[in-house]
């Protein structure tokens, strides 16, 4: 019942406080709402283990470092999708039909790897969509290269997982693609 009281009680004092910085910072009240829940779920999960010397410091750097990583999944996102537009893009942009597909796929892709753990999600990106070696990623990284391969298989076997649904637009669209260049 305390630990309850308490966590109201913290949550009431704060909640507002800590929107209003992650929304300044976002610009989005989504991201903002979701920011704050973000730590006060942590908060509550931790509720027996964490040591917080100073309650209201440790939740305003929490939303600054929560805010950074708001920008860090832009960021990411913003890449994957340039990348996929450049090799597919262009060539589906001739059917809206596809393009709505295509950003539906690209979408869904996004989401699955932003679910990601955050090793997972910067090796996962560091390979697939800057192209860059296993090799390069465990110097990079300072990891064995077998750990930068589990990384990228478990991101893959993810990705599969989430987009089986999402296999017939994925052909729908490689079809079409066909189609127009008469293969």
């Amino acid at each position: 019942m305390g630990e309850d009281w308490a966590f109201s009680e913290i949550y009431r004092r704060y909640w507002k406080k800590m929107f209003r910085q992650a929304f300044s910072k976002t610009g989005s009240d989504d991201a903002a709402k979701e920011i704050v829940q973000d730590i006060f779920l942590d908060l509550w999960q931790r509720k027996g283990s964490a040591q917080i010397l100073e309650l209201e410091r440790y939740l305003f750097k929490a939303v600054k470092f929560q805010v950074l990583d708001f920008y860090d999944k832009q960021i990411v996102g913003k890449r994957h999708r340039e990348a996929l537009w450049a090799k597919f893009g262009e060539e589906v942009t001739d059917s809206v039909e596809d393009q709505l597909a295509f950003e539906e796929l690209n979408g869904r892709i996004l989401e699955c790897i932003n679910g990601f753990s955050e090793k997972t999600r910067e090796i996962f990106t560091l390979n697939r969509l800057e192209g860059r070696t296993v090799i390069e990623i465990a110097r990079l990284l300072n990891l064995p290269e077998r750990t930068v391969e589990y990384h990228i298989t478990v991101g893959l076997r993810h990705l599969r997982g989430h987009l089986k649904e999402y296999i017939i637009v994925f052909f729908a669209l490689a079809t079409s693609l066909m189609i127009r260049k008469g293969l």
